[in-house]
């Protein structure tokens, strides 16, 4: 019964991550019309649905080291899209937010896990 509570609060955790991509949005949308984005239609939302689950899985695994690679794929990927400042501006606010969001989420499911709180 207690594993049942441990895996709930689990998945909880991720489904906040998933859903929390709709908050950053929220935060985004008043720096959307300044930058000029390319790349594939809500690709965004998905990469950075999958790098809260990855953030929140490496903190989960106690692996907080990792979530540098994440921060690194992502700067490649964009490298010649972060010359312009305002694009850069508005990738490190998403990134940022974004991996904040699920280390947060992370600490708060370590805590309870571990019973620290």
């Amino acid at each position: 019964m207690v594993y049942t509570f441990e895996i709930a609060i689990v998945v909880f955790a991720y489904l906040v991550v998933i859903i929390g991509g709709y908050l950053i949005r929220l935060m985004l949308r008043r720096y959307e019309k300044e930058v000029e984005t390319s790349g594939l239609r809500g690709a965004g939302m998905v990469i950075g649905i999958v790098e809260r689950i990855m953030v929140l899985t490496f903190v989960l695994v106690d692996q907080y080291t990792a979530i540098t690679v994440i921060f690194a794929a992502k700067s490649i990927a964009r490298f010649n899209e972060l010359k312009d400042r305002k694009m850069a501006e508005y990738y490190l606010i998403g990134t940022l937010s974004s991996i904040t969001f699920a280390l947060l989420a992370g600490i708060v499911v370590r805590a309870f896990l571990v019973g620290k709180v």
